[in-house]
């Protein structure tokens, strides 16, 4: 563990009393994690019981492998997760220590009393800046200070930016976590200063100019964001879109940005509407795309938005494409990508003449030649041009068509990355007659990238490049075989589109792997062989691969799965990148592994490697990165692409270590989206905390609401009028609702108890909420509602409603701050013009048999459903905070539920109930039509037999299956044939 600085210290003095609770604000990458495991270590004893609540399982894996590392083993952090059966969490709770659990599953134990509220010493709450009125923090708070008055609660937030949307969020948070201190600690707090600027790290700043096909793919890009951005403010003109601008474009929460500006009336909109925010997202990605991936790679990402944009999945023609793939700036960057690949200079096709083609031919003669002669590069006369060839370094390669000139443009920081390099080797040399083994720090070379992908190219990069070669050259090996995997991907990708199959579908068969690997020249066999040879001089890449670099180093890629920004990248590569991995890459051949004697080579390829001569790739991750800084003690730390947060990690990590001297090289394209990103994201950081800290002086304090139980407030009095003479009568029963366990996820169970309500939780066979005896409520959202329609879901759910409820009710719930309604305009239009076509009573589960127009319209299927179920009644409600108000109006005047019996309806009942004790009736029940494994039971108990389940008239069947269901029992019963 490192050495706390003073500011943190001094944090941590502010916190640990534990008669007080407070919130803290924590500018990113200054050790919040260090700060939280520190306090958790003050309380981690069998006589507290300290709770973490909200925190994600990347970190609670990290905060227990860092408490470890703190001495807290016995018995240390514990995480309790949905795994965890009733029992064993009642006896984690009892033996106290330090608890790790959810939200979801800390607000049900306290309701069911499953954990001691009264006993809690304090709750340990991360990322308080997701607090909202209807959040399960805010539900989580309130119970706890029903039971609970003495204990702590301390929030944490390294998340300044999210902070500042609404009115007074600051004051908002503090009144629905009942907090009245706050402590705000950004970069520019004297006390930060003062720890982090008394040793600096030696920092070296590396501004990259980018190529001439850069910078104007680059400009085209930023051209067709400001394009898009000024048609979707002149479409949508009465809303307020004045923080869509370029500079905020820059970052993924622009994408939420936009769709929570649009949101109101997003059922208003039309499809070029949703088309421009698409397309935001896409020229966002394709900036990040420009900087990090190489030119094949981007290449192929603009092929498929051609292909994707033209075409749909069925082959038919896009209605709706881009408008920015129109544009003038669209073409030019098409053609600077292209060019930056290769070149088209002229082509010789097999026939009598031999036409010279220039760069401006047309696209689909080009391809056609370059498949044509793709296809003949496993011909004998290919191979006998490439074996003589193979000797000469300058020789075209045999599968390279004629017409195609390779530019194989790298991008520049490759080279500038090549020179970090070996400038750190030389340092590494000269002071290597001074440095002992009591220096601190180790010799190991750390890259941080911005994604795992990036980190594998530059793991290929590191190990295939020629240190010899100039500049902008070093890796023409890689680029070569990456231009034979693009040229190979797009005659399969043309053969594909004249077959008529799906796009982008990589074959996987054998055959196809061999194909390819038959591509491999001998020459290319040969130089693979000398390098195997030559291995026994070099160390290895850990897994066999050998090391080319200049500085005869070993690269690891290493990298935090589910990182910021690595499974992001994963989804939207289209097929492309995923076809990469699974593809082979032609013009390698595979390592022999039955030639190599491990008994003597298997230190060389899977030993430690020593630290001088280490490159560890990863990728930028959360506070991890500071445990993995401590660990690795690096000295040489080149940050391949700007990070604010990584900044401040390295400068904590030098402040933390005295005697350790850390050498940064800070690379950066310069007039890139890269430097406005970072720029940007400094300002916007140094502004929230401003307006932080202007609320904070001038908001006043929110009144802590007391809701201890015994209040006259927290016992709603129900007024039964059912007495015989008329009389009226108190119940001092307290007004309860029953909730299903799976409901907590939602706000709504938050909000009903906001509202004084007893929320009771259980496992419900039958509906989501049970407010009297006879009213079952079944919570369908938006898109619960559409895809229980498709699934046929609802039909069961509904059907179960109505043979157990005299009052079953369907509530449609919307979501605040979004559209009231349930389809666009512009489907509700295209639909309406569907004349002629009527739907076919059906189970409102999916389209009919022989219509396709139910599918179409959501509203069709809710008239069949009122038409199959006459007593479920469906309920509008336009918010969580509208439904509390239907459900306290549903309950007037009415009995409490009770829930033992709730949990039996529809469930598993005694086995002795009915002919329960009858396994093989029980068994003969379920082959009737109607009858299910969810309502056997419900038969068994009001029927004494099978027997007598055949002599009861079709209406008492309907009675108690159901009107269909039971129609359909009987008919199968008394004539013998299953209803279609």
């Amino acid at each position: 563990m490192a050495a706390l600085l003073s500011f943190h210290k001094s944090i941590l003095e502010k916190l640990h009393d534990p008669s007080t609770s407070e919130l803290l604000l924590l500018a990113r990458g200054l050790g919040l994690r260090r700060i939280v495991c520190k306090l958790l270590q003050i309380y981690d004893s069998p006589n507290n019981l300290v709770l973490l609540v909200n925190a994600f399982p990347e970190e609670e894996s990290a905060i227990g492998e860092e408490l470890g590392v703190m001495g807290c083993r016995k018995p240390g952090l514990r995480i309790i997760g949905f795994e965890t059966v009733k029992k064993d969490r009642q006896d984690l709770y009892k033996k106290g220590g330090l608890v790790s659990l959810t939200s979801q599953i800390f607000t049900v134990d306290m309701l069911t009393s499953d954990i001691p509220t009264e006993l809690i010493t304090g709750i340990i709450m991360l990322h308080a800046e997701k607090v909202t009125p209807t959040s399960a923090e805010a539900f989580i708070v309130r119970l706890y200070r029903e039971k609970n008055q003495t204990g702590f609660l301390k929030a944490f937030s390294d998340q300044p930016e999210q902070i500042t949307s609404g009115m007074s969020p600051l004051r908002t948070i503090l009144k629905e976590l009942q907090i009245r201190t706050v402590h705000i600690y950004p970069r520019f707090h004297v006390e930060v200063k003062q720890s982090i600027d008394v040793k600096r790290p030696d920092l070296v700043e590396l501004d990259q100019e980018m190529t001439e096909y850069m910078a104007e793919i680059h400009t085209a890009i930023v051209q067709c964001m400001s394009t898009t951005l000024s048609e979707l403010k002149r479409a949508n003109t009465s809303l307020d879109l004045d923080d869509l601008t370029i500079d905020n474009a820059y970052f993924r929460s622009f994408d939420m940005i936009v769709r929570r500006l649009l949101d109101p009336v997003w059922h208003k909109v039309g499809p070029r509407t949703k088309q421009l925010v698409s397309d935001l997202a896409t020229l966002r990605r394709l900036l990040t795309y420009l900087l990090t991936y190489d030119t094949f790679s981007f290449q192929s990402y603009l092929d498929t938005l051609i292909a994707s944009n033209t075409f749909t999945d069925s082959g038919a023609a896009r209605q709706h494409q881009s408008p920015w793939m129109l544009t003038d700036a669209a073409n030019n960057i098409f053609l600077y990508a292209k060019r930056r690949c290769y070149t088209v200079s002229k082509l010789t096709k097999k026939t009598s003449a031999t036409p010279q083609v220039t760069s401006t031919m047309e696209e689909d003669e080009a391809w056609a030649v370059v498949d044509e002669l793709d296809g003949q590069t496993g011909s004998s006369h290919a191979r006998q041009q490439a074996t003589k060839a193979g000797s000469e370094e300058s020789a075209r390669p045999y599968w390279l068509p004629e017409g195609i000139d390779p530019v194989l443009e790298e991008l520049p920081k490759w080279t500038l990355l090549a020179d970090a390099l070996q400038e750190i080797e030389q340092e590494m040399i000269n002071r290597q007659p001074v440095m002992t083994s009591l220096s601190p720090g180790t010799n190991t070379v750390l890259i941080m990238t911005s994604s795992l992908q990036e980190c594998t190219l530059l793991n290929e990069f590191l190990s295939t490049m020629d240190a010899d070669a100039p500049p902008g050259s070093r890796a023409r090996k890689m680029m070569e075989e990456r231009l034979h995997l693009y040229l190979w991907w797009r005659s399969n990708l043309s053969g594909r589109k004249q077959e008529g199959k799906a796009l982008f579908a990589m074959s996987k068969s054998r055959k196809d792997r061999d194909d390819a690997e038959n591509n491999v020249s001998e020459a290319l066999k040969k130089k693979d062989q000398e390098k195997r040879e030559r291995a026994a001089n070099r160390r290895r890449v850990r897994g066999g691969m050998p090391s080319t670099t200049s500085t005869g180093r070993d690269v690891a890629s290493t990298g935090q799965p589910g990182g910021p920004r690595g499974g992001e990248e994963a989804e939207q590569l289209a097929a492309f990148l995923s076809t990469q991995i699974d593809a082979p890459l032609p013009g390698r051949a595979e390592e022999d592994l039955t030639s190599l004697d491990f008994a003597t080579d298997f230190d060389m390829h899977y030993g430690l490697l020593a630290p001088e001569q280490t490159v560890l790739v990863r990728a930028y991750s959360d506070d991890t990165d500071d445990r993995m800084l401590q660990e690795i003690q690096p000295r040489f730390i080149i940050m391949f692409e700007p990070n604010l947060e990584f900044i401040r990690r390295i400068e904590v990590y030098r402040n933390a270590n005295a005697g350790l001297g850390v050498r940064v090289y800070f690379m950066m394209y310069r007039m890139s989206c890269e430097e406005g990103k970072y720029l940007t994201g400094l300002r916007r950081e140094k502004e929230s905390f401003e307006r932080l800290i202007k609320e904070r002086g001038s908001m006043l304090m929110p009144i802590l609401e007391d809701r201890r139980q015994g209040s006259g407030e927290s016992l709603l009095k129900t007024i039964s009028s059912r007495i015989a003479g008329g009389r009226k009568e108190l119940s001092t029963e307290p007004s309860r609702v029953i909730v299903d366990m799976r409901e907590f996820r939602s706000s709504l169970p938050s909000l009903l108890h906001a509202s004084h309500l007893l929320i009771t939780p259980v496992t419900l066979t039958v509906g989501d909420y049970i407010l009297t005896p006879d009213i079952c409520v079944e919570r369908k959202s938006i898109p619960d509602l559409v895809s229980s329609f498709n699934s046929g879901r609802l039909y069961t759910q509904c059907e179960l409603m109505s043979a157990h409820y005299k009052q079953p009710i369907l509530l449609i719930e919307f979501e605040e701050h979004k559209s009231f309604s349930l389809e666009a305009v512009a489907d509700v239009k295209s639909y309406a013009k569907q004349t002629g076509k009527y739907p076919t009573k059906k189970k409102p589960g999916g389209p009919s048999e022989n219509d396709t127009s139910l599918a179409a319209s959501i509203q069709s299927k809710l008239v069949l459903l009122t038409l199959t179920f006459p007593r479920v009644r469906i309920i509008w409600s336009s918010s969580p905070y509208a439904t509390a108000e239907i459900f306290r109006d549903l309950k007037a005047n009415s009995p409490e539920p009770d829930p033992a019996k709730a949990v039996t309806v529809g469930a598993e009942e005694d086995p002795d109930a009915g002919a329960g004790v009858n396994a093989v009736a029980e068994e003969l029940l379920r082959t009737l039509p109607g009858i299910t494994a969810k309502n056997v039971k419900h038969v068994m108990s009001k029927v004494e037999s099978v027997r007598a389940l055949c002599e009861l008239s079709l209406p008492q069947v309907q009675e108690i299956l159901g009107v269909e269901p039971g129609k359909a029992c009987w008919e199968f019963i008394h004539r013998g044939e299953r209803r279609r």
